[in-house]
């Protein structure tokens, strides 16, 4: 039976006080790719640290599309290894946490005399091809559709020209939750896993690292050692390596993709909407998700990497008028619930390649500095554990860690999966207690179980935020154990105050209730567009 039994943070830090011994692996950044490496190094039975300057998930993690997938326009560019990974990780990823990981059907439109003659044969084509990659981890077979039959599976999708299309197999997922998940099962391996702690020092010292980490919290900074060191941190990683080598040149060319979510209204389909080519020749998707539609994406490449970024206004004019041209009922501003962005770590292009971000690489690279520090970066969510694996892989064959066999994160199930075959509402539907799996009953026994804050929050899920996953801010509980900031930031801000208040009564006097409120209503006024 699941319980509320893991170490506090106050005992978490204590025993970074009380350690005498260097870790085997820190790992710095709680996004995707540092949860990932710190589940497989615990895993493996090394001695294991993650530090996270924000929260986990804060930046790039948790502003995805929400598609787990193995990339079809990567198939189309020729690149099979990466799709055929891919696919095999998402059988895994839907395998380990089929709460927070489900299945999706796409529907992929095509209009007029083209899309009559060409279209609905060469992408349907490029998706049966996607199906054979996956093989025994395909989701079901692709189908071509006449018109009727793609109106019938895609409800609010413009009729006007539609000659036919195509619907196949993806999954979709809960990016945030799926990290808290991942930090939750590092720290049921024995890691320590603490966010609002940033790495503020590296320095190699005798074969070590010497990692110097601030509690944000307090202000307190504390030492400790590793015999390896991961650099995880997504498109920060250039300023971490930094800390080492302040002449290291930069890994990272930063990509906005930026969404905008909108009422279920619009597209009221249980399957995605799939437009592969834009004018411009990017990709639109219209993604039913947690009761209501995100509408996106696009990919701008930008010079710097804030941790809040925004959606360019040029972007908002883009999708609005993508979702225009393919929905039978077209979202102008006022119609946006929730507008983000998220930058994405894409690997920089040699020297003279250009600064086209559509055309940068996805996949991921480890590098591993004279001195010893591994950066990883690149990748996406899909194949977070497979680039855990090329990490500890990297790590070996340089000689930091002692060789241990790899695959022991295949069957892994994460903290809170239901028993297979168990039986889940889909994550297109409204958020509540299925989003905790195995955990809803535990959830259900807290205090203020009946209490509901918005719709598919209540005031135990807000207090087993905070006992349980690791919350230590409104923002954490609003944002990311809950999604309401990334649904409607307006009714998010609105409950600010009375989670804030919920959170001091288990968090006691040192947490400022007001200033976290306070902090978080601002946060949530720059995902509201102005009208």
């Amino acid at each position: 039976m699941p319980d509320l039994e893991q170490p506090s943070r106050e005992a978490l830090l204590g025993g970074l006080d009380a350690r005498a011994e260097p870790f085997d692996v820190v790992v710095v950044g709680g996004g995707a790719s540092g949860l990932g490496v710190a589940v497989d190094a615990a895993a493996r039975g090394f001695s294991t640290a993650l530090f996270e300057a924000e929260d986990f998930a804060k930046g790039t993690s948790s502003r995805a599309t929400k598609l787990v997938h193995g990339g079809v326009r990567y198939l189309a560019r020729g690149d099979v290894s990466l799709v055929r990974e891919a696919l095999r990780e998402r059988r895994l990823l839907l395998d380990n946490a089929p709460h927070l990981v489900q299945p999706l059907g796409f529907v992929l439109p095509a209009y007029g005399m083209r899309g009559r003659l060409w279209d609905r044969w060469f992408y349907g084509a490029g998706l049966m091809a996607y199906d054979a990659l996956a093989g025994r981890a395909g989701l079901g077979r692709t189908r071509l559709l006449d018109a009727a039959a793609t109106a019938e599976l895609a409800p609010g999708l413009r009729t006007a020209g539609l000659c036919g299309g195509v619907c196949y197999q993806d999954a979709q997922f809960d990016d945030a939750r799926l990290a808290v998940a991942l930090a939750r099962t590092a720290l049921r391996l024995g890691a320590c896993v603490l966010n609002h702690c940033r790495v503020t020092a590296l320095v190699p010292t005798g074969g070590l690292h010497a990692v110097e980490v601030e509690d944000r919290e307090t202000g307190v900074r504390r030492q400790v050692r590793a015999r390896c060191v991961v650099n995880a941190a997504g498109v920060w990683v250039d300023g971490v390596r930094r800390l080492e080598e302040p002449q290291a040149g930069d890994l990272v060319a930063p990509s906005q993709g930026a969404h905008l979510v909108v009422d279920r209204e619009f597209f009221p389909s249980s399957r995605a909407l799939l437009v592969p080519r834009t004018p411009d020749g990017r990709v639109m998707f219209a993604v039913p998700w947690l009761g209501h539609v995100i509408l996106g994406t696009t990919d701008t490449p930008r010079p710097d990497t804030l941790l809040e970024p925004r959606p360019f206004e040029a972007e908002i004019d883009f999708i609005l008028a993508e979702a225009g041209r393919h929905l039978a009922r077209a979202p102008g501003r006022a119609d946006v619930r929730s507008a983000w962005a998220g930058l994405r770590p894409l690997v920089k292009p040699a020297r003279g390649a250009g600064a086209d971000t559509q055309r940068l690489s996805r996949e991921h690279v480890v590098v591993v500095s004279a001195q010893g520090l591994v950066t990883v970066t690149g990748g996406k969510w899909t194949t977070y554990r497979a680039m855990a694996e090329d990490v500890l892989a990297a790590c070996f064959s340089s000689g930091l860690l002692p060789t241990r066999p790899a695959g022991v994160t295949r069957t892994l199930r994460l903290v809170g999966a239901p028993p297979a075959g168990a039986v889940t509402p889909p994550l297109t539907a409204a958020p509540g207690l299925h989003l905790y799996g195995s955990e809803a009953g535990v959830v259900q026994s807290l205090p203020g179980a009946d209490r509901e804050l918005l719709p598919g929050l209540t005031e135990a899920m807000v207090r087993f935020a905070v006992r349980a996953e690791c919350a230590r801010t409104v923002e954490d509980v609003l944002a990311r154990r809950s999604r309401w900031l990334f649904l409607d930031a307006a009714r998010a801000a609105a409950a600010a105050g009375p989670v804030a208040a919920i959170m001091a009564e288990e968090l006691g006097t040192s947490f400022a209730a007001s200033a976290s409120a306070a902090a978080f209503a601002s946060l949530a006024r720059g995902y509201r567009l102005e009208q």
